[in-house]
């Protein structure tokens, strides 16, 4: 801080204060102040020296940051902690225990915030039904580490409209998320790849900025947190195991090898080269986790009806079986399932991928007889041959 605490934006003046935290830091903020305050606390003849600003802008860098830039004040935070060399024990463990097997993408996600804080990455999502997991701790020592360009929120403050408070910062933390309406799950597919955001605040207009935030979101529900459809390529989703052992002190530990972490990270070469504009290839963060939330997000027809295909196929010893949107609404119609045949050429598809035969072809068509038992007649239509592995892969158990 300089000499003079006071700023002027514009034409308004504020007090750069740092305030005392509980952990014994001092984090600085920027107050509103009045010019009557600042005369009658130092003089007129104070007022001249005040620094002045054209307004305030928001310019994230760790590296090489600038608090001011073409007459404009950055918002945007310098980090605590500065690079030293030295060795990080306790953070290669956390970050190893979040990222499992894929840790080296881990080291090279955490490596594209701190050296390009502007990057696209995918929604890191961390679930785990289990308790004392570690997840609390990854994102406290996140905290630590990005300080006030870090910021949590809550599943109502995400839905809310005022988004003053977190549309400027690098890492947006969600905990215990929970999304039942698609709009939530819309919106934050949509902030993951945009770098433009309508920034809103109580009583003031909207305004266009820069956007560059990153969202973690974190939840105790690992099949249905979210809504996100088969084909979605914007989720990093990890099951994190609960922790053999809790070490009290362990965040105290971690936050002493920040500066060796943050040297790491400059000097590291990236595990993986930049395949997509999240960085990551889909293949690269496609995990079990996230098979699991797609297949648990299907919808009730979707399931029924793979679940009948799988069951003739089992029956029969089949490996594929053809089937027109006629058959699919019929075999249905037994199970009691109610849906039409718009939903179900929507299902075989758009959602399957699957591609009819070009003119009405011979095939065997799939029957259950009033008693409930399957069997085939001779039909003629435009056929979609389904494969049993596709089925066992999509909607097969775990």
């Amino acid at each position: 801080m300089d000499d003079i605490p006071y700023i002027r934006v514009g034409t308004n003046y504020y007090k750069l204060v740092s305030v005392p935290t509980i952990s014994g830091n001092l984090r600085e903020v920027i107050v509103p102040w009045t010019l009557e305050a600042i005369r009658q606390d130092h003089g007129r003849n104070y007022i001249g020296g005040i620094k002045k600003y054209d307004g305030f802008t928001c310019l994230p860098s760790h590296i090489h940051f600038e608090q001011e830039c073409h007459g404009f004040y950055n918002t945007y935070s310098p980090l605590p902690h500065k690079p030293q060399e030295g060795d990080f024990p306790y953070t290669r463990q956390l970050l190893e225990h979040i990222f499992g097997q894929q840790s080296d993408l881990g080291m090279d996600y955490m490596q594209l915030l701190y050296l390009w804080p502007v990057q696209m990455l995918p929604i890191l999502c961390l679930v785990s039904k289990e308790r004392s997991t570690g997840k609390s701790t990854f994102l406290k020592w996140l905290k630590v580490v990005f300080d006030n360009n870090m910021t949590y929120l809550t599943n109502d403050s995400f839905s809310s409209q005022f988004n003053a408070d977190w549309a400027n910062k690098l890492l947006i933390c969600i905990d215990e998320v929970l999304f039942n309406k698609e709009e939530l799950t819309e919106r934050i597919k949509y902030l993951s790849t945009t770098n433009i955001n309508k920034l809103e605040a109580k009583g003031k207009d909207k305004r266009e900025v820069e956007f560059f935030g990153k969202f973690i979101l974190c939840s105790n529900n690992e099949d249905n947190f979210i809504k996100i459809d088969n084909n979605e390529t914007r989720f990093w989703v990890l099951k994190v195991p609960s922790l053999k052992k809790e070490e009290t002190q362990f965040l105290d530990f971690l936050e002493a090898e920040i500066p060796a972490f943050l040297y790491h990270l400059q000097i590291r070469k990236l595990n993986s080269p930049n395949r997509t504009r999240m960085w990551f290839s889909p293949s690269q963060i496609r995990t079990r986790a996230l098979e699991s939330l797609m297949r648990n997000n299907r919808n009730r027809v979707e399931k029924e009806l793979a679940s009948v295909i799988l069951s003739a196929m089992e029956t029969f010893d089949l490996e594929e079986l053809e089937l027109c949107p006629l058959d699919a609404l019929q075999l249905l119609n037994r199970t009691r399932i109610k849906t039409d045949l718009t939903q179900l050429r929507q299902i075989l598809k758009k959602d399957w991928k699957l591609i009819n035969q070009k003119n009405s072809m011979v095939y065997r068509k799939l029957m259950i007889w009033p008693e409930g038992v399957m069997g085939w007649i001779d039909g003629k239509g435009r056929y979609y041959t389904i494969k049993k592995d596709f089925l066992l892969e999509q909607f097969g158990e775990e």
